[in-house]
């Protein structure tokens, strides 16, 4: 029987014991060039694109040239780090353990592990998941599977009822709407070319068949798409060569086949149940961004994801978490951020 990658030495390139053995000037070093990869971590302006520059603290702050710009810049500035108080080699730690958690990492796991205040970990948290679905606006091609799912809401949290109390199941949907929601996710099959890494998507919607629109959006003419005989996603059949399958009869009939998009929903259940609780409307997108990637990225070494990942948080943009707790102060030290 195969070894599993994730117990293989080719899965550990980085640990926690490497990061806290890291000098500070190290770990700077590292964002710097995850930063500017063209020019070897030399800056690069962010505002205008200019290599011309001041040094106003050495190789850690500029000032632009040109005349129309002349903005002070930083390796974070402009990025979801940006007005960062934490230490690089802390930030880098913080990233890694995000990383190692194949089911998610809790901010009371890192609050625990890292020494942070919950509400640094929770926005951190919430930051890296924004950094994860930077290439979202890349299309999907080759043969693509579609599902809905239903979370946040389970069953298994009726009090005193079977699970297959269908009534009470409902009703007690109505009494909580704020932990209702469905997710969307859409994936590519295995490529023949063993260096393109099949993409997964996830979106938050309020219908599954809202997924349609989407899936026009990001997937290419001439895909094959496959998806289950469910009623909503019959408009697809007009858009792109559609193979249906019914999950009453069969989940594989040699011709159509979901099982690989399912599997991402069974990350997202697992990291929902195992290590969140359960997720509410106004973050359950966030997670989802975050179970897609670490579907996309699972055969991938530890120490490539933690490279990957703050080099898409050093290309995104100010985050929408920035000012977070400004925005939502708690009334009291019980406040949960996740239940709101």
């Amino acid at each position: 029987m195969a070894q599993h990658f994730l117990i293989s030495p080719a899965a550990r390139t980085l640990t926690l014991r490497q990061v806290f053995g890291m000098t500070e000037e190290l770990a700077y070093e590292r964002f710097r060039k995850l930063r500017w990869p063209d020019t070897e971590g030399a800056p690069v302006c962010p505002a205008c694109g200019s290599h011309e520059h001041w040094t106003l603290v050495e190789n850690r702050k500029w000032k632009c040239q040109r005349k129309d710009c002349r903005i002070q810049f930083t390796v974070t500035s402009r990025t979801i780090f940006s007005s960062r108080k934490m230490a690089y080699r802390d930030l880098l730690a913080a990233i890694a353990l995000t990383v190692n958690g194949v089911l998610g990492t809790a901010a009371g796991r890192m609050i625990r592990e890292m020494g942070f205040a919950y509400k640094t970990a929770f926005v951190l948290a919430h930051k890296l998941r924004e950094a994860m679905s930077i290439d979202y606006d890349q299309q999907l091609e080759g043969v693509v599977e579609i599902d809905g799912a239903f979370i946040g809401n389970r069953r298994h949290r009726l009090p005193n009822r079977r699970v297959d109390d269908d009534e009470a199941f409902e009703a007690w949907k109505k009494k909580n709407p704020k932990v209702t929601t469905s997710i969307v996710a859409i994936r590519e099959r295995t490529h023949d070319d063993p260096e393109r890494r099949p993409k997964v998507r996830m979106f938050h919607v309020p219908k599954e068949g809202d997924g349609v629109p989407i899936a026009r959006r990001i997937v290419k003419r001439g895909t094959v798409m496959h998806a289950d005989e469910g009623t909503q996603w019959g408009p697809l059949e007009m858009y792109f060569d559609t193979k249906r399958i019914d999950h009453s009869k069969s989940y594989s009939d040699g011709i159509a086949c979901t099982n690989g998009v399912e599997s991402v929903f069974s990350r997202l259940r697992c990291g929902e149940r195992g290590v969140y609780r359960y997720f509410t409307k106004a973050y359950a997108e966030r997670y989802g961004w975050e179970m897609a990637w670490r579907e996309e990225y699972r055969r991938v070494d530890n120490g490539s994801q933690v490279d990957i990942l703050i080099g898409s948080a050093l290309r995104s943009r100010t985050s929408r978490m920035a000012g977070y707790w400004q925005r939502h102060k708690p009334a009291n030290d019980l406040f949960d951020p996740i239940a709101a």
